[in-house]
């Protein structure tokens, strides 16, 4: 089986990290950018404006 080239990890507002909305994104599974942290300037609908995302860990899921 191969390996994974991407991960997926989860942006939340960095003012309010507990927020309803945030986003998903692919990000590389291996390689310098791997380590650093994503931060991405995305449109919020709660606030109507545009903000600073941050990258939090996925929630854990039941099976």
């Amino acid at each position: 089986m191969a390996k994974k080239t991407h991960v997926k990890v989860r942006l939340v507002p960095e003012s309010k990290p507990d927020s309803a909305f945030y986003y998903y994104v692919k990000k590389p599974a291996g390689g310098e950018k791997a380590k650093v942290k994503l931060k991405a300037k995305k449109y919020n609908p709660v606030t109507k404006k545009h903000e600073i995302f941050i990258e939090k860990k996925l929630p854990p899921h039941s099976k």
